[in-house]
This record gives structure tokens, C-alpha cells and sequence, in this order.
């Protein structure tokens, strides 16, 4: 079992077996993540970070992972500022920047721009997120982050709250969480509930799906509670966000009814789905999950460009 050289399109493109591998080399790069060891081995390498939508943590974690790891970024965190602003394809984007690095990290407003990408590169592509499609290494720090809360990944009980319908986020993670045989319970708005396709390949995956419309009853058996943003840049019509917005708060009086050792993720920013109150109880576990970005992101980019298995750089 090899990530050496691999695209990361989607999590579906990992095995059980190769996530639980990244989780456990992603706890061992802690003290790297914290400066409090050092480790080089991807010295000599490049990373390009195609970033052509907005993001804070998702960028700067990968930036931080590359330059952990003794590598060098190079970075659009501007696409006003590329030759597409002057009509170059995302195809020929890639092709460029697959000759000035070793790997390209790539976010991108398109469903399936990622792995038109993948196709034009003759060098790693790790997905961002594209659109409303999928986001597989947010998806591995969530998976850390429980990991490392309850000592297992299997058979939890995951509530995923909010916008399912745009939230690439919980398309990944579900995705994940099945093969590790967790129930998922689903609470959205009737808008925003999980689309058909992905529903219906969880359901062909095995998946224990419940629906919930309830929060109080939602939560109330929960290990873990994902929240997530309504994604109101996802939405055709500024009408139809606003029918939904507001629709869902976590406070301290709605976690009164939960078990005590549930954990509230969300993969940020937020905007109002969680009272500031939250952070201060046992339940909040969003910024330990934020933290968990970089020794993640390391653990998977040095299986992608370190050396082969035995010749660790540290």
C-alpha cells in the first residue's frame, strides 16, 4: 500500500485501510506540527497552492504542512491576478504549474474542476474542494479529530447538521464514515437535505442513514455533532438563501440534552450556527479539529513526495 505519486481527488479514492494509515502518521506529526521537532523531508520539493476560491484555514494549514516538512509553496491565493483573468484555461493553469512544482493543491468553484486537473497534470493533484463536490482532506482531519477523542473511528454516531446539499464537507465525510460503519444521522433544512446520488451511494455502501428533522431528538444519542455553514455562495438565488438562513443554532441550552462526552466539529468558518458560549464547554472541539489541519496535511504529503518507506527524513 502506496500513496507515492497519488492524486487526491476524492476520499473514495482512498481505502479503510490507507486513511487509517494517514490518521495514525498524522498523530505521530504532532510535535512536528508544533515545532517541537523537526522533520525535512521534502526538502527539495515544490507544492504548488492553486487556491481560486477563498479560504483561510484550508490554505494556510497546507502552507504551514509544506514548510514543516522543510518544502517550498508557491501560491495563488488571488485568481484575479492569473492569465485567467485573461481567458487561459484551468487546463493549460495546470499543465504550467505542473512544470514549476512536485504536487499541486488545488480549490476551485467547479464541481469536478479537480480532477479535470488530475488529467492535465503529470504531478500530484490534492483537491481543495471543488464546488459542492467533494473535500477528501478536510475529511481526514475530521477524521483525526474523532479518532483522537474516542480512540476508534468505528461505529459512531455522527448527527451531520445543516446545509448537506452544498456542503462538500459532509459529501466527503459520510463517504468515510460509512466505511468505518458509523450511523449517520441527517438534519437539514427540507432544502438543503443530501442529494439523491450521494444518498444513494452510501445507502449501496451499507450505510446506517436516519433521517432526523428534530435537533433535541437528533442529538440526544450522538457521539459526535458535525455542524456546518450554510453554503450561501452555493446558491442560485440570494431568495432561496435567505428562506434558510438562520434556520439552525447550537448553544449551550441545545447541548443541555447530549451525552457528555459528545464533540461539536465544524470545519469553518462559522457564521452564526454556533454560539461563541459553546466554546468554552467540554463539547467544542472545532479548533483542536482546525489544529489537526497541519499534522494531517503533513502526514498525507509526506506519503505522497517524502522518501520511499524506510528513508524518512527527521
Amino acid at each position: 500500500m502506496s500513496l507515492h505519486g497519488r492524486d487526491v481527488i476524492s476520499i473514495r479514492d482512498l481505502s479503510r485501510e490507507e486513511i487509517e494509515s494517514i490518521v495514525a502518521d498524522a498523530r505521530r506529526m504532532i510535535p512536528y506540527a508544533e515545532g517541537r521537532k523537526v522533520m525535512r523531508s521534502l526538502e527539495d520539493k515544490i507544492v504548488a497552492m492553486a487556491f481560486f476560491e477563498p479560504s483561510t484555514r484550508t490554505r494556510l494549514s497546507f502552507e504551514s504542512a509544506v514548510a514543516r516538512l522543510g518544502g517550498r509553496s508557491l501560491t495563488i491565493a488571488d485568481p484575479g491576478s492569473t492569465s485567467l483573468k485573461k481567458g487561459e484555461s484551468l487546463n493549460d493553469t495546470i499543465r504550467m504549474l505542473s512544470a514549476y512544482a512536485d504536487a499541486i493543491v488545488l480549490r476551485h468553484p467547479n464541481e469536478g474542476s479537480a480532477r479535470l486537473a488530475a488529467r492535465a497534470s503529470d504531478k500530484p493533484v490534492l483537491n481543495a474542494g471543488d464546488g459542492a463536490g467533494q473535500h477528501p482532506t478536510q475529511t481526514l482531519l475530521d477524521l483525526a479529530t474523532m479518532q483522537e477523542a474516542f480512540g476508534t473511528l468505528s461505529g459512531l454516531r455522527v448527527v451531520l447538521l445543516g446545509d448537506l446539499k452544498y456542503g462538500r464537507t459532509v459529501h466527503s465525510l459520510a463517504y468515510a464514515l460509512a466505511l468505518f460503519g458509523a450511523e449517520l444521522v441527517l438534519s437539514a433544512p427540507p432544502t438543503l437535505r443530501l442529494p439523491d446520488e450521494v444518498r444513494d451511494q452510501l445507502e449501496h455502501m451499507g450505510a446506517k442513514l436516519v433521517e432526523e428533522d428534530q435537533l433535541h431528538r437528533a442529538i440526544r444519542d450522538a457521539d459526535i455533532l458535525y455542524v456546518t455553514r450554510i453554503q450561501r455562495e452555493r446558491f442560485p438565488d440570494e431568495g432561496e438563501y435567505q428562506k434558510v438562513a438562520g434556520s439552525y443554532r447550537i448553544d449551550n441550552a441545545v447541548l443541555a440534552g447530549a451525552k457528555p462526552r459528545l464533540i461539536v466539529l465544524h470545519p469553518l468558518p462559522r457564521a452564526g450556527e454556533i454560539a461563541p458560549e459553546v466554546d468554552a464547554t467540554p463539547h467544542a472541539a472545532y479548533f483542536r479539529q482546525a489544529f489537526l489541519a497541519v499534522p494531517v496535511r503533513m502526514a498525507l504529503l509526506n506519503a505522497i513526495l517524502g522518501p520511499a518507506k524506510g528513508k524518512r527524513g527527521g
